[in-house]
């Protein structure tokens, strides 16, 4: 299995050029004007290109990988991430800086529901509808026995309406486990942001018991 520290390339399930959502197109280019070294354009996914796991976020962080290029990197929603990945083997430091830091991705790649900064961090309904057939891409490159995370309801929701199902019969709940067609396997917990995170409403024992479990079930179908 190859290890990136690169974004993945594959042209199928990424266009760095995309401006399908005209809201969010010119809000990057506002974005751009007022930071002109940030990275402002459409993040792709991060990692392994053959991982057994997939983390799925809302939407990059207009501090954050809007401004680095690397999902969850800048800002404070990647701390516990980053640190809970190296925990369990998934990442090869603790701490993700920058796109040129040397970090890995171990059998994990990271993703998200919008792959453009929306403002006020709320992409619309019908923008993630727009976005959905590249993440629709993404879960179909995943082997049988891959286990999804998906980090709130947005993600959730999006990763259902990606594989066209029944929105209503996958209830999203924090540690809820769903068994998904092509013997995927998501589980659901609550997005490790800063109001989250610092409200104790997503602690850090809540957050590694999301990917023990799913190292479990990877580790069920090696």
């Amino acid at each position: 299995m190859g290890f990136s520290n690169t974004m993945v390339s594959k042209a199928s399930i990424f266009d760095a050029n995309c401006r399908r959502c005209p809201r969010l197109a010119n809000f990057l280019g506002e974005v751009r004007e007022q930071h002109p070294d940030y990275h402002a354009a459409p993040v792709a996914s991060f990692g392994d290109e053959d991982p057994s796991l997939l983390v799925v976020g809302l939407a990059p962080g207009i501090h954050g990988a809007n401004a680095t290029g690397r999902p969850f990197t800048g800002d404070h929603s990647g701390i516990m991430l980053y640190e809970t990945l190296y925990k369990y083997g998934f990442s090869s430091a603790p701490e993700s800086l920058s796109v040129d830091d040397g970090l890995q991705l171990l059998n994990c790649r990271i993703t998200n529901a919008v792959k453009c900064l929306p403002p006020q961090n709320r992409p619309e309904t019908a923008e993630i509808k727009r976005c959905n057939p590249f993440l629709a891409e993404e879960l179909r490159t995943l082997k049988a026995g891959s286990a999804v995370i998906v980090l709130g309801t947005i993600a959730h929701t999006a990763v259902l309406r990606a594989l066209d199902l029944k929105l209503t019969a996958y209830k999203f709940g924090h540690g809820e486990e769903h068994e998904l067609p092509g013997g995927l396997w998501m589980i659901d917990s609550y997005h490790c942001s800063r109001y989250n995170t610092q409200t104790k409403r997503l602690t850090e024992l809540m957050f590694q018991a999301i990917f023990s479990r799913a190292k479990e079930r990877i580790a069920q179908t090696d």
